[in-house]
């Protein structure tokens, strides 16, 4: 009995003690479910930004180290201008018609598994290019197109994740930091390839370098992110939220004004982009040929000079714009709704003047070409961030990864994959002899359509200024609606009628 007493008499003092403690156990859990809807601790999203960072940096120096290399690569396989530039055409076209397929399946799937999956894939075919015979070309024209495949997987996919991290301005200061990439990316796509190739003395080294680097991605993706709740971060759970078919995806990306327009708008800076990146430094060689402050190339690889500053510049200028883009979008939000596309349409507004005096001052100055290069560069980097930031906050969890495919598909085929070929068909057209001061001219004239086409963007991104507003408060506020069909007896038998010619 003794025994008995002491336990009857303590134990309500454990049970209270017990009580107590689940009781504070529930309200910090609740304060955890508060604080992070997402499903993911601040900690967890902060690793997940890090390492998609991380993904995105090998994606572009991945893309651009086969540009580095691609002299040795021409005198090793003994090919021409034509069949070089293919090298970046089977790429595009795997890659943008890839990715509304990987769109679709983010929307539906774990994406971090179909990340995983192709980030592998693409290493792995990377590294078997490096390998590839002196006397079977088309075999590295094929690795490049399968490399396509596993960067359209990432590339569709983690925007989307860092939107169900975070919302509003936290949103955009990590997709900033995300799209910084792009630029710092491609300059060391550049750098890594030619100096690795060059230490090791043979190219196939510079394509060895981003498989391994990919392989431990994989590992950080499987072990350290965690899949975010669709939509939880902006109250809106994924199980309130639900899929629809890709037809349907599709009818309502096209009735979303904002989104079309602004996906016009980034083509145009998708075609400027692209048609700098492959013709500014052979432009810049041609003018200090013109001027002769160069002699004339004859042994190849002459403009590895220009190559160099100018990559360089597009690092900063990459850097520069995107950071001031998103501070002053920040700045500009607290006085109109309207801020981002009206942010976007000055950035290429602007841009394009600047690039127009580069091109014009190219045989007077170099140095004036070069600083009107930097200005132009910043201007039109300020959208990258935006651009994705819009898509995101007017498109509905469920239809974001799609929304993502095809504003790659359409940004690509309109803009980067033909852009570069389209300057050198009318270069060709308007060159009447084959002297430098034709090389250089047909060249600088055809380059005047990017100043053009930079102005048409702005307009698409004023448009979007219209629009912006409706189709954001219809994203935040949308709500699914089912009206299919229910079964209700009819003279003795069941029949299918609408839900709407039930409900009153």
């Amino acid at each position: 009995m003794s025994l008995g007493e002491p336990t009857s008499d303590t134990a309500p003092f454990f049970s209270d003690d017990s009580e107590a403690e689940e009781q504070a156990g529930r309200a910090v859990a609740q304060r955890q479910q508060e604080e992070s809807p997402s499903g993911v601790s601040k900690v967890r999203a902060l690793l997940t930004v890090s390492i998609l960072c991380y993904i995105n940096l090998l994606n572009y120096m991945d893309r651009f180290t086969v540009a580095g290399v691609l002299p040795d690569i021409e005198q090793y396989f003994g090919i021409d201008d034509e069949k070089s530039g293919l090298l970046q055409t089977v790429f595009i076209c795997s890659y943008m018609f890839l990715a509304p397929v990987f769109g679709y399946l983010g929307d539906r799937y774990n994406r971090k598994y179909i990340m995983s999956f192709g980030i592998t894939f693409w290493s792995l075919v990377t590294l078997a290019s490096s390998y590839t015979p002196k006397e079977h070309f088309w075999a590295l024209l094929v690795t490049r197109g399968l490399v396509g495949v596993g960067e359209a997987s990432y590339s569709t996919i983690a925007p989307t994740i860092i939107a169900d991290l975070y919302v509003k301005g936290k949103r955009t200061n990590m997709l900033s930091v995300f799209y910084f990439a792009i630029p710092v990316g491609s300059g060391l796509g550049y750098i890594v390839g030619s100096q690795v190739g060059n230490a090791a003395q043979d190219w196939h080294w510079a394509l060895r370098v981003t498989p391994g680097l990919g392989l431990i991605a994989v590992l950080l993706l499987l072990f350290v992110v965690q899949e975010p709740k669709r939509g939880a971060i902006e109250a809106r759970p994924e199980h309130h939220l639900q899929q629809t078919s890709w037809v349907a995806d599709l009818k309502a990306l096209s009735k979303n004004y904002s989104f079309v327009l602004s996906t016009f708008g980034f083509t145009a800076v998708a075609f400027v982009t692209g048609s700098l990146a492959l013709w500014a430094p052979t432009f810049l060689f041609r003018a200090a040929v013109f001027t002769e402050e160069r002699p004339p190339c004859v042994e190849g690889n002459c403009a590895s000079s220009d190559s160099l500053i100018f990559g360089i510049i597009t690092c900063v200028t990459g850097v520069l714009g995107v950071a001031s883009g998103v501070q002053i979008s920040r700045w500009l939000r607290t006085r109109t709704a309207k801020a981002d596309p009206l942010v976007c349409a000055a950035g290429l507004l602007l841009s394009a003047p600047f690039l127009y005096l580069a091109i014009v001052f190219a045989q007077a100055s170099t140095i004036a070409t070069y600083v009107f290069i930097f200005l132009g560069e910043t201007f039109l980097s300020m959208n990258w961030a935006i651009v994705a930031d819009i898509l995101l906050y007017v498109v509905v969890p469920t239809r974001r990864s799609t929304a993502e495919a095809f504003q790659i598909v359409i940004s690509h085929l309109l803009g980067d994959a033909g852009s570069p070929y389209l300057i050198g068909v009318v270069s060709d057209s308007l060159r009447k002899t084959d002297s430098f001061l034709w090389q250089f001219r047909s060249l600088q004239l055809s380059l005047l359509l990017c100043s053009f086409v930079a102005v048409i963007g702005g307009g698409f991104f004023l448009a979007t200024a219209l629009f912006i507003e409706t189709d954001r408060h219809r994203a935040e506020n949308y709500v699914p609606t089912d009206d299919g069909p229910i079964v209700v007896p009819k003279s003795g038998r069941s029949t299918r009628v609408p839900v709407s010619s039930v409900l009153i």
